[in-house]
């Protein structure tokens, strides 16, 4: 996959990006620290799903928010060289990314995942994220053809300077669900300036 993150430091060096309004992101998408280093980097995320109390939770392999017209196979992130979450090259601006990292969804825990709102090609998958209502399903389908429905609780706007770093990926008890993209106005590197956060858990 291509690297599509880097950290503020290096952020100058990159051309102007269009993201606009993301997880969650790099060269015309979300830009540096849009995603932050989870509490749990500190270890290589594993490709395979822990076990339950409900048997073994397959993989998600697509999901579909109907009420803002989402419908997107997900493709697997893991972290950066920098420990930071990898996201969706811009030239996939079109499909979600499951970090795999954190919980698969279904599984007790915070499942993430992220999608761009715009990228150098155009509007991108989460682009009306932020008009997702609280009360509105997400169905995220998994490997095996099952399909899971998360209601959407709540969701926050944050500078990616003060994300919510444990809120999103902090241990829970719930099945829960996070989606991240960018939003916000543009910095002077022409990175959006804050991450929108969308909160579910599953029905």
């Amino acid at each position: 996959m291509s690297r599509t993150h880097h950290r503020r430091r290096r952020a100058a060096a990159l051309p102007a990006l269009v993201c606009i309004g993301f997880v969650l992101i790099a060269v015309a998408g979300c830009s540096a620290d849009a995603v932050q280093t989870p509490p749990q980097a500190a270890k290589a995320p594993s490709a395979a799903s822990p076990t339950t109390g409900q048997g073994k939770v397959a993989d998600p392999a697509h999901i579909a928010i109907p009420s803002i017209g989402v419908d997107s196979s997900l493709m697997r992130l893991g972290l950066n060289d920098d420990r930071t979450v990898e996201v969706p090259p811009a030239d996939k601006g079109m499909t979600a990314g499951w970090y795999t990292g954190g919980a698969v969804p279904g599984e007790r825990g915070a499942a993430v995942i992220i999608g761009h709102n715009d990228t150098r090609f155009g509007r991108a998958v989460f682009h009306d994220l932020k008009n997702l209502a609280k009360g509105a399903d997400i169905a995220v389908r998994t490997t095996r053809g099952t399909t899971l429905h998360f209601t959407v609780t709540g969701t926050d706007t944050v500078s990616k300077n003060a994300f919510l770093t444990q809120k999103v990926y902090g241990p829970t008890t719930e099945r829960a669900l996070r989606l991240i993209t960018c939003a916000g106005d543009f910095d002077a590197q022409g990175h959006p300036v804050d991450n929108l956060i969308v909160y579910a858990t599953l029905r």
